[in-house]
């Protein structure tokens, strides 16, 4: 692979975002400029089976900017990459160590544009929003999902490292479920292809497309927030959340628990003895 190949890659990677991953024009454009800039940094060392990607001189040329900077800068490459070789090419990167950056707050969407893109979403649609919405579900457990992993009240999920948890299912998702059921033939997984399970990539875009009629950019795991979000609003603890989300320490579920200010008094008042004293004397 020459550098010349990686220009015409990024195109077909380019439109890949746009169409399958829904990304805004703003969003094309910093990975179309961060994997310019890579470009013409990088070394390639390739031989006949594979091609190795050398992203030290990039790093050098980049270490003077902010570490977020360089953390977006990274993962374009990174993202880059996994696309070749779910594409059949043969390409690591070497010197690709991750940068430390503080955690942000996910953006998640709000109940009423849920709601919105369901009331206009085809069956297939509808289905996978709810799923991933109402599971809180990442797309990688949604793709794996198998039938008999499902029954009216729960959902047995395989997560990361192979650890399985049991989500509650609402009556009316599990209706949803038997609706789709009777209009498709699968045999294993919820959402089948030719008899294997349905890609990432697949569900996705049913996510984007949905969105896409009430004019919103919304991804799988913006609902998967969203669901963290609104539990943790409505006085669920941080433990209980944490277990359903699959999450290997609560730490990584803090990052959920940053609330608005009038969640966080509300939670205090009814919580603090002394303010409940306070109430009773009111």
């Amino acid at each position: 692979m020459m550098k010349n190949d990686l220009e015409r890659y990024k195109k077909h990677f380019l439109e890949y975002l746009e169409k399958f991953r829904g990304y805004s024009d703003l969003t094309l454009k910093s990975y179309d400029e961060a994997l310019s800039e890579a470009f013409r940094f990088v070394e390639l060392i390739a031989n006949k089976e594979h091609t190795t990607i050398n992203l030290m001189p990039l790093r050098l040329h980049i270490a003077h900017l902010k570490p977020a900077t360089i953390s977006k800068k990274l993962s374009a490459i990174r993202s880059f990459t996994l696309y070749l070789q779910d594409q059949g090419h043969k390409v690591s990167l070497k010197a690709d160590e991750n940068i430390k950056v503080p955690a942000t707050l996910p953006k998640p969407v709000s109940d009423a544009h849920i709601q919105e893109a369901l009331s206009v979403a085809t069956t297939d649609e509808r289905l996978v929003v709810t799923l991933l919405y109402t599971l809180g579900l990442r797309i990688s457990e949604l793709k794996s999902l198998r039938l008999d992993s499902i029954d009216k009240e729960w959902v047995r999920v395989v997560g990361k490292g192979q650890k399985g948890r049991d989500i509650p299912m609402l009556p009316a998702v599990h209706s949803l479920v038997e609706e789709y059921l009777e209009h498709h033939n699968v045999q294993n997984y919820l959402f089948e292809a030719d008899g294997a399970c349905l890609s990432e990539n697949s569900l996705r875009y049913l996510v984007t497309k949905c969105f896409k009629r009430v004019g919103l950019k919304v991804t799988p795991h913006q609902l998967r927030h969203s669901y963290a979000t609104a539990l943790l609003n409505n006085d669920a603890r941080i433990a209980d959340v944490s277990e359903l989300l699959g999450h290997a320490s609560m730490s990584t579920t803090q990052i959920y628990t940053k609330l608005g200010s009038s969640t966080k008094m509300k939670n205090y008042l009814n919580a603090h003895p002394m303010c409940q004293d306070e109430n009773e004397n009111s």
